[in-house]
């Protein structure tokens, strides 16, 4: 597994075998009560994979615990009753569900179906209201010292980017690239994070480059499988 989304204090492997001893149930009943396979359970409390958002929610409710809190962030275990009408304090974090784009590409709308692999949570802490957000897969080691092939990062559309922000950019309507941005001197200038020499500035003049920033790179996290 790769680095996890800023902001998680535990895995959700780590966090579901604590869930799993607290309420003293075993990997075989839970997986009676939720209808997840043992051999699933299995890779979710070794770590190999993590659970999707029907699976989160699915184990959450048996465990009765919180789903963000499962998930690995720094909220409380209790599982928020809705039709609690006490002054219980709610929970400020939930799972937002986003698409995976594998690629953003100038000749198809961003979220066209054609782009989307999957979904993955995102903690609500992390969205902006009038923002649209999706998750975009890494391909390639040009920004290795940041985040590695496979793993999704978290972006927020925008048509901007200050200076030294990580971003998706289109270069003359190819596909996407996930750089660090800077613009002086009249040109942009898209630098690679990465261990590998091959990887080098990108100087254009964007006169006769066209230049297009998709969004800001909000978050990333570790490879899902």
């Amino acid at each position: 597994m790769g680095e996890k989304i800023k902001g998680l204090v535990d895995t959700f492997a780590n966090r579901l075998k604590k869930a799993m001893s607290i309420r003293n149930i075993k990997a075989i009943e839970l997986s009676e009560k939720t209808g997840i396979s043992k051999s699933s359970l299995s890779e979710y409390i070794n770590g190999k994979y993590e659970a999707k958002q029907d699976g989160v929610y699915l184990l959450a409710k048996a465990l009765d615990v919180s789903e963000p809190w499962l998930m690995g962030l720094d909220v409380p275990m209790e599982r928020v009753n809705r039709n609690d009408t006490s002054n219980a304090f709610p929970l400020t974090d939930t799972p937002v569900k986003l698409p995976i784009l594998g690629k953003v590409s100038a000749g198809l709308p961003i979220l066209a179906t054609e782009n989307i692999e999957g979904y993955e949570f995102a903690p609500s802490s992390y969205i902006k209201q009038g923002y649209e957000y999706f998750y975009l897969k890494v391909t390639g080691d040009s920004m290795n010292l940041k985040f590695n092939e496979g793993d999704i990062v978290l972006v927020q559309k925008q048509d901007y980017l200050e200076n030294g922000e990580i971003g998706v950019i289109l270069v003359n309507g190819n596909d996407a690239t996930i750089k660090k941005f800077q613009q002086k001197n009249g040109f942009i200038f898209l630098e690679p994070m990465s261990t590998n020499p091959a990887n080098q500035v990108q100087i254009y003049d964007p006169k006769e480059v066209e230049i297009k920033i998709i969004g800001k790179a909000v978050s990333y996290q570790g490879k899902l499988n």
